[in-house]
């Protein structure tokens, strides 16, 4: 879908584009904008708003609804666009690339600045924004909500962490954020999910990624989503990506977080590498991960 926007960028003339922005202020206040009220937040004319509507739903930016009244919402691909123009218009990206990764929640793209860059676009709430609503902080404390303002929450929420981390942390460095779209630095290397390591790489890998996480403890963020599908490993090191969930240190359930982090990472290593993982005092290591005061794994073997 993102693909196909990029593609159509070009044949957008601007009042299509004051359409697509139009609804966009709409949405604010209703899921479905009023087709009469298109004139008022597009500044179009009636006319105007009748073609460009036309062209919007030929090229699936828009959808439409009859209800009590006509309808009119942005699809995922008509706040692509807008994304995608206002990071033209700053000169943060140049070209757009092929798919990094798509998934549920996001879609990552590379493309092009003045060198290869990552865009990633997020999908929270798409289809399960109910669910959403109730489990993501960010989202909790609106009355009126939409698909579109929990993608571009979990953005900015993400945006304003890696800002925080970096490069004190390693993760990817961040260029720029507009509405659910992030412009980050692109990662050489593999998933760790996907990588085999050998016996002698598996503990020191390991250590590495719990002293970032130590690391982020520090300056303030547990990840609170910790897995093998969001670290890449290559031979500098690690890097830890996919933030938009993370909670402050401060938060009431922080400490609880940062144990089931560590959970997982440990269980992850435990199934796929058996005989390099030892019985550790998993308490006390994610007492010395939450105190900044973890070294090495062998410190903790029971």
């Amino acid at each position: 879908m993102v693909q196909n926007v990029a593609n159509v960028m070009q044949d957008l003339d601007p009042e299509d584009f004051h359409l697509l922005s139009g609804v966009e202020h709409g949405m604010r206040f209703s899921e479905w904008v009023k087709r009469g009220k298109l004139t008022e937040f597009s500044g179009l004319t009636r006319e105007e708003v009748d073609y460009r509507l036309n062209r919007c739903l030929d090229r699936e930016l828009v959808e439409r609804k009859t209800i009590q009244y006509e309808g009119i919402r942005l699809r995922f691909a008509g706040y692509d666009a807008l994304a995608l123009r206002t990071f033209a218009k700053r000169g943060t990206i140049e070209g757009f690339g092929a798919p990094l990764g798509v998934g549920k929640e996001s879609d990552v793209f590379e493309v092009q600045s003045y060198r290869p860059m990552a865009l990633k676009f997020h999908r929270e709430g798409y289809t399960n924004f109910r669910e959403v609503h109730k489990e993501r902080d960010y989202a909790s404390d609106s009355e009126h909500i939409s698909w579109f303002y929990t993608a571009r929450k979990a953005a900015e929420r993400e945006y304003e962490v890696l800002e925080t981390l970096y490069p004190d942390v390693s993760v990817p460095r961040p260029e720029d954020q507009n509405r659910h779209a992030i412009v980050m630095e692109k990662i050489a290397g593999a998933e760790l999910a996907r990588t085999k390591l050998t016996d002698q790489q598996v503990r020191p890998i390991l250590a590495m990624i719990l002293r970032e996480l130590a690391s982020a403890y520090q300056e303030g963020y547990v990840h609170a989503d910790m897995s093998q599908y969001n670290v890449f490993v290559n031979e500098q090191g690690v890097t830890v990506f996919d933030w938009p969930q993370a909670v402050a240190t401060d938060h009431e359930n922080a400490e609880e977080f940062l144990a089931r982090d560590v959970r997982n990472l440990f269980g992850y290593f435990e199934r796929k590498y058996p005989s390099q993982i030892p019985e550790i005092d998993q308490s006390a290591l994610v007492s010395a991960v939450r105190e900044g005061s973890f070294d090495s794994i062998e410190e903790f073997e029971e």
